[in-house]
């Protein structure tokens, strides 16, 4: 019997390759006003980005945070007075026709022909965007029907609902099939049902690949919707991360009590991480175990004269949102339990 042939050597395996970021800045800033004089009014003092392609990026923060002029800068409406960015693979400063190309913008107020019927409005879209006659009849047709639209198609758009509208003008956006849509605000004014509808059309957009970045005032949105979180604050990113390890920052629980005077409100404010002077409640981070909140309601309460009341609740975002942005209190420096891919500054 010959010898078997010699084994074949395995061939290495390639190792992956990382996919490029959707989204990536690095030390963004941006000031307004008069360089060097008074009332210059910095916006932006640093903050970096990093977005892996066909996620949901959320960007919170408060009115005046930054939200509006980062996505100004990534979009190529504005330049940053220094730092560097990248989307879908093209530099913001060097490349503005090739990012604007690959990417779509939808504001907070529907920017649609009222005068037009909804197929109408998007014909238009598509014939503005170079597609021939008979391929922008065709683009149309397949975005109404995408969003529900079909039998809404040929009355104006005047007599949409809200929800309706901002349906057609998130079609118009993807008429060009882009590869990174920002949703600025998308839901605002809109009614719960409508809102809802809305968070079903961006689920339905990353599941075909699209990276969606949302900027919104409501938490609960990006709870349900987002992959990764950053909190914007005061022109840095406080902490951001997945919608868990954010809310390790503040503990898995919250411990709620109302106080029964002013006096043992203001003693015990400074290690409250929820604040409310109204009604004179305030919320203690807890891990939600019984051992943990007896320990914690004899620490903060040991004469039982102080709390008229107390719940025990899940933390929210809410939570993170108020620990992190709240001047009365300082946030967490690091989470309860390291959790992978969360950071705080």
């Amino acid at each position: 019997m010959p010898p078997p042939p010699p084994a074949t050597p395995a061939t290495p395996a390639t190792p992956a390759t990382p996919a490029t970021p959707a989204i990536e800045a690095t030390a963004l800033t941006k000031t307004y006003g008069r360089s060097g004089g008074q009332g210059t009014i910095p916006v932006l003092r640093g903050i970096d980005l990093h977005v892996p392609p066909g996620t949901v990026y959320a960007l919170l923060g408060p009115n005046g945070a930054g939200k509006t002029t980062a996505v100004r800068i990534l979009t190529t409406l504005t330049t940053p007075d220094t730092g560097t960015a990248r989307v879908a693979g093209h530099d913001i400063r060097t490349g503005r026709r090739e990012v604007r190309r690959a990417i779509s913008l939808t504001g907070q107020f529907a920017a649609v022909d009222e005068t037009q019927t909804g197929a109408e409005n998007l014909r238009m879209m598509a014939r503005l965007a170079g597609l021939p006659r008979a391929a922008a009849r065709a683009r149309a047709a397949e975005l109404l029907a995408r969003f529900d639209l079909t039998e809404a198609a040929d009355r104006l758009v005047r007599t949409y609902s809200g929800g309706m509208r901002r349906r057609v003008d998130l079609a118009a956006g993807l008429v060009g099939d882009p590869e990174v849509i920002f949703l600025d605000e998308p839901t605002t004014g809109l009614d719960p049902r409508s809102r809802q509808e809305m968070w079903e059309v961006v689920r339905d957009l990353t599941a075909h690949g699209t990276t969606v970045f949302l900027t919104t005032q409501y938490l609960e949105e990006a709870d349900q919707l987002a992959d990764h979180i950053a909190v914007l604050h005061e022109g840095v990113i406080a902490a951001q991360g997945s919608p868990s390890a954010l809310k390790s920052l503040v503990s898995g629980h919250r411990l709620q009590a109302s106080l029964t005077t002013h006096e043992a409100y203001l003693r015990l404010s400074g290690r409250a991480t929820h604040h409310s002077p109204e009604t004179l409640t305030l919320g203690f981070p807890t891990d939600g175990t019984a051992a943990d909140v007896r320990t914690l309601l004899d620490d903060l309460d040991p004469d039982r004269t102080d709390f008229a009341t107390f719940t025990l609740r899940t933390a929210t975002l809410d939570d993170v949102f108020l620990s992190l942005t709240d001047p009365r209190s300082k946030p967490p420096t690091t989470a309860p339990s390291p959790t992978p891919g969360m950071t705080h500054v």
